[in-house]
């Protein structure tokens, strides 16, 4: 819909000779592409569920492959609509907002009001599903260090998980500012240093029951199962940290 409503918006302010003509880049956006990058395809905790019940798995690879580009797909076609809709200086932290009541791309009060409370109805949907997933994740990590008791599993952990993001809603409402911190840092272990370290250890213990001739066997092996790639990884993610630290600094100062 957004799309749709962006194209005949840029339509309309093309017949009224008015051009828009973002620039083919902004470097000092680049801290805020990792948060939004981490944001935009976090379903790692879905996918389990998803590829369990999958019978054959022969061509799962291929599958998500083509499922995250067509993904990839819809957020680009969705980045260009709206930037030559609306200029990259009269966007909103969240996208929905430019279709509110200044908005020339649409007169249904309807869409208006459905756009506007669109990232309301995700939220509400998604929040509960993160929350008992961080809160089930603290147990599990704590298992070994705290006693079990019900004070920890039903009070505890769940509202570690459920009050830094509600204190941050009260904190602050610049998303542009929350995204490029959380998304830059915490984002960069999630993306990058989390899974790498993951399937090194993975591969450690897999090798040390199965062999090391049948992890290379492995007919679901990726293309990346190189070691090598883990570190090219890691340091990847070191020399993005320092570049967003830097731009971080130079920023404030």
């Amino acid at each position: 819909m957004m799309i749709v409503l962006a194209i005949l918006l840029i339509s309309k302010n093309k017949r009224n000779g008015k051009s828009i003509t973002p620039p083919i880049a902004n470097v000092s956006g680049i801290p805020n592409l990792f948060g939004v990058s981490v944001y935009s395809f976090m379903c790692q905790h879905s996918i389990p569920s998803l590829v369990t019940p999958i019978k054959n798995k022969n061509n799962l690879t291929r599958l998500l492959f083509y499922d995250y580009a067509l993904i990839f797909l819809f957020y680009a076609l969705i980045g260009m609509t709206a930037v030559f809709a609306f200029g990259p200086d009269e966007l909103q932290d969240i996208y929905t907002l430019n279709f509110q009541d200044s908005c020339e791309a649409t007169d249904v009060v309807f869409l208006r009001y459905f756009l506007g409370l669109f990232p309301v109805f995700t939220i509400s949907t998604n929040f509960p599903i993160i929350t008992v997933t961080l809160s089930n994740n603290l147990k599990a990590l704590f298992s070994s260090c705290s006693p079990s008791s019900p004070l920890l599993s039903r009070i505890l952990f769940p509202t570690l998980a459920v009050v830094p993001p509600i204190a941050a809603a009260f904190v602050t409402n610049d998303i542009t500012s929350l995204v490029g911190y959380t998304g830059s840092y915490a984002g960069a272990g999630v993306q990058y240093v989390i899974p790498a370290l993951l399937v090194l250890m993975a591969r450690r213990h897999g090798s040390e029951i199965y062999g090391e001739t049948a992890i290379r066997q492995n007919v679901h092996k990726s293309p990346f199962f190189r070691k090598w790639w883990i570190y090219l990884m890691l340091i990847w993610t070191v020399v993005c940290l320092s570049f967003v630290t830097v731009n971080h600094v130079l920023v404030r100062h």
